[in-house]
C-alpha cells in the first residue's frame, strides 16, 4: 500500500466557496482505479502552521499512484489545486 498526503494552502482571496468546491471535487476522484481509500477534508485548528485543506489517498500500489497522476479526471482537478494555492506539499509513503 502507499500513502499519498497532499496539503493545500490557498491563496487569501479564495472563497469559503470555492474552497469547498475544490474538496468536492477531489473527493470525487475516489472511485478511481487502484484507490483503496479516499479523505479529504478542512482544516479545523486553524494554527500559524496549518495547510486549509487536506487530502489523504492510500493507493495499492506504486503503479496505481503513477497512473492516477495521469488520469484525465485528476489532471485538471490538480491544475485547479495548483491555481488556488500559494504553497502545496506532498509526501508519498509505504505502508
Amino acid at each position: 500500500m502507499l500513502l499519498h498526503i497532499v496539503c493545500f494552502k490557498y491563496k487569501t482571496d479564495v472563497d469559503a466557496q470555492t474552497r469547498a468546491q475544490h474538496r468536492e471535487r477531489l473527493s470525487a476522484l475516489r472511485d478511481i482505479d487502484g484507490i483503496t481509500d479516499l479523505k479529504v477534508g478542512n482544516d479545523v485548528v486553524r494554527s500559524a502552521r496549518s495547510y486549509d485543506t487536506g487530502l489523504l489517498i492510500t493507493f495499492r500500489d506504486r503503479p496505481a499512484l503513477d497512473a492516477y497522476q495521469q488520469n484525465p479526471r485528476h489532471v485538471p482537478v490538480a491544475r485547479q489545486g495548483a491555481d488556488l494555492s500559494d504553497h502545496i506539499v506532498s509526501v508519498d509513503f509505504e505502508t
